[in-house]
């Protein structure tokens, strides 16, 4: 099975970085938008597995939508939009696997703390990876998939590098087997990373 680009670096505006007292203990909030509908048992089983995969970092995770942000202030904050539906769709959906499963913005060759993951091609991806039962439990597994899109893309943001891992989640490309995988950790040079940016700030 042929493995699937994780992301594309695209510019972006700059805009000015949060405050740096927090309201909140975590590492890293999450801003998360929704473009089209979405699945919540598959929108939690995503969160589950992003804070798995970080936890051995150390970096510990928080979401909230924009209206519970809006007079908060974080250590970190991202902003990660979901386009498509975050829905599984049991009839297999014609799409272009050229594209990334999602794209991180850059400034100037600067990493930005601003992402879109493409849930139809996840959602998509996943016809090529499931049969039988696991059809039963669609929604967990399109979570996970969504989930080490999403903690990939954070890898990026939080480390300011658009540098890729030789295993683990932040390869370069994944397949849609990976993607569901039982795991799919950080691999220790991707962790050494995440610590020694969380020492320097």
């Amino acid at each position: 099975m042929r493995p699937v680009l994780i992301c594309a670096c695209l510019l972006a505006a700059a805009l000015p970085a949060a405050p740096k007292s927090p309201s909140n203990g975590a590492d890293v909030t999450v801003i998360v938008n929704f473009k089209g509908s979405y699945s919540v048992p598959a929108i939690k089983a995503m969160k589950a597995e992003v804070e798995k995969i970080l936890k051995s970092s150390g970096v510990s995770v928080d979401w909230r939508t924009r209206d519970e942000a809006a007079d908060a202030t974080f250590n970190d904050l991202v902003v990660m939009s979901f386009k498509g539906a975050c829905v599984f769709n049991p009839m297999p959906v014609v799409y272009d696997e050229l594209g990334p499963y999602a794209i991180t913005r850059t400034t100037g060759g600067e990493v930005q703390p601003f992402g879109e993951v493409d849930c139809d091609h996840v959602a998509s991806s996943l016809h090529k990876a499931i049969s039988g039962e696991d059809f039963a439990r669609a929604d967990q597994l399109l979570g996970r998939a969504l989930g080490r899109v999403v903690a990939h893309e954070l890898v990026h943001m939080l480390t300011k590098s658009k540098q890729h891992g030789r295993e683990g989640v932040e390869k370069a490309a994944l397949s849609a087997r990976q993607l569901i995988a039982e795991t799919l950790p950080l691999s220790a040079f991707d962790i050494d990373r995440l610590q020694l940016e969380r020492r320097n700030r």
